[in-house]
């Protein structure tokens, strides 16, 4: 048994006091034949602190993308991860101060919802060092539980390109380093999409030969990323998902079709509406910004992003005292 001063015994750690800095990229999923499977992790990120406090009460304040949109109370989706953690690790909620500071766009393709519960696992994560160590594969569990599918919480966590995939034991991941030559271009509409419309759209079952037309191509992709960037045009078409989601975003699919037209690899990020396009080089970017300016009708935000390397991180982070000033 572990004795304080005068063979006391010590006090079991707490974590009212602790305060953590949490870190959590954007994600693109699918990346076109990948369906729910593959997935990016991009320099695009929202920043999170979190204080555990006496009580059981919540405070969240959010800057940035949200700040007046996103629920501030316990029904906000970073809190509800972070209970859902410390309960399924068997350990007491405390209260909570939550200051957010968000770049990721909501609802249109970059895995803001992911990103969330992502953020609250990692969070709960970093309060609970020392008491409960919480291991990679526990976080992807945790995560995919509250988001449904591992395909954007996994590249989240883990950062560079993630194969994910679910077996009766639970989600799993392999994680790629991606080849320095791929240069990630999202274009961002001032439109959204929900994934659950998005995912209505696409039928029960789909022809023998469109599955094995994906199966080749999510093969081919995989190769293109960390090997061969050259072939991202072939390795990027798709017949599973994107042709049957297109109605409900008429500009992305016509700008994807001109964009591959000329030679770039345009695929729907994850659910859409925005819309990824993989470059060989880094001027690929420049020659598909170009062509989305010239051609589309709404205003699209292009976002010049490299690959994530770390993942989410979480690390300690010092609470503010007040000094007293010489006398």
């Amino acid at each position: 048994m572990t004795t304080g001063p005068a063979g006391h015994a010590a006090a079991p750690p707490t974590v009212v006091g602790r305060r953590v800095l949490v870190k959590v990229p954007a994600t693109s999923a699918n990346l076109g034949p990948g369906f729910d499977t593959l997935g990016i992790a991009l320099s695009l990120y929202d920043e999170l602190v979190v204080t555990a406090t006496p009580g059981a009460g919540v405070a969240v304040h959010v800057t940035g993308v949200g700040a007046g949109e996103v629920p501030t109370d316990s029904s906000n989706l970073v809190v509800q991860a972070i209970v859902y953690a410390f309960e399924a690790l068997g350990q007491e909620v405390p209260g909570l101060e939550l200051r957010a500071t968000n770049a990721i766009p909501h609802g249109r393709g970059l895995g803001s919802s992911a990103a969330a519960i992502v953020s609250g696992i990692m969070a709960a994560k970093g309060l609970l060092e020392g008491i409960v160590e919480v291991d990679a594969s526990t976080l992807l569990r945790l995560a995919t539980e509250l988001e449904g599918h591992p395909d954007n919480v996994a590249p989240a966590l883990f950062g560079g390109l993630t194969i994910a995939w679910t077996t009766s034991e639970g989600p799993s991941h392999k994680r790629l380093l991606v080849h320095r030559g791929v240069s990630p271009v999202v274009f961002v509409p001032e439109s959204t999409l929900s994934t659950k419309l998005a995912r209505s759209l696409q039928p029960a079952s789909v022809p023998h030969e469109d599955a094995t037309f994906n199966v080749s191509r999510s093969a081919l992709l995989v190769a293109a990323l960390i090997q061969s960037p050259e072939l991202l045009l072939a390795a990027t078409e798709d017949r599973l998902h994107q042709s049957y989601r297109a109605s409900a975003m008429p500009e992305t699919d016509v700008l994807i079709r001109m964009l591959r037209d000329a030679g770039l690899a345009a695929v729907v990020s994850g659910a859409g509406p925005s819309l990824l396009v993989l470059g060989s080089d880094p001027a690929q970017r420049l020659f598909a910004a170009s062509l989305v300016d010239e051609h589309s009708v709404s205003t699209w935000r292009a976002l010049m992003l490299a690959v994530d390397l770390k993942g989410a991180t979480v690390v300690p982070h010092p609470v503010e005292t007040t000094s007293v000033p010489p006398s």
